[in-house]
């Protein structure tokens, strides 16, 4: 993918603070990232989908549950990007939040899945 595709599929919030999230704890269930982010599991999808398209994400399946991570295969350019990115943004809102709902989602995984 072009770097002018890339940026813009980081141009917008939701993909971002999903991306930022992934970055920081490499594998979350749709359920944590809904959670998370305080959005319905359709909207949080359908971006995780594009992500996953675009070859950002990868996903599995664990029984109902959808895990998604960063792609592996990643240039090593947008790797360091969304590395340098999650990095500056961490301190910030909506990272912030989003970091703390993640750390007190209560049936979080470990028992694989959720809410």
């Amino acid at each position: 993918m072009d770097a002018t595709r890339f940026f813009s599929i980081l141009g917008h919030p939701v993909r971002l603070r999903a991306l930022v999230l992934l970055q920081r704890e490499g594998e979350l269930c749709v359920c944590e990232l809904t959670h998370a982010l305080g959005l319905l599991q359709p909207v949080v999808s359908r971006h995780l989908a594009l992500l996953r398209e675009a070859g950002l994400v990868d996903a599995h399946r664990e029984g109902q549950w959808m895990h998604y991570r960063l792609a592996p295969g990643l240039p090593s350019w947008q790797r360091e990007v969304l590395e340098q990115t999650a990095t500056a943004l961490g301190g910030q809102e909506p990272y912030v939040s989003d970091a703390a709902l993640l750390g007190e989602m209560p049936n979080r995984p470990g028992s694989r899945c959720c809410a």
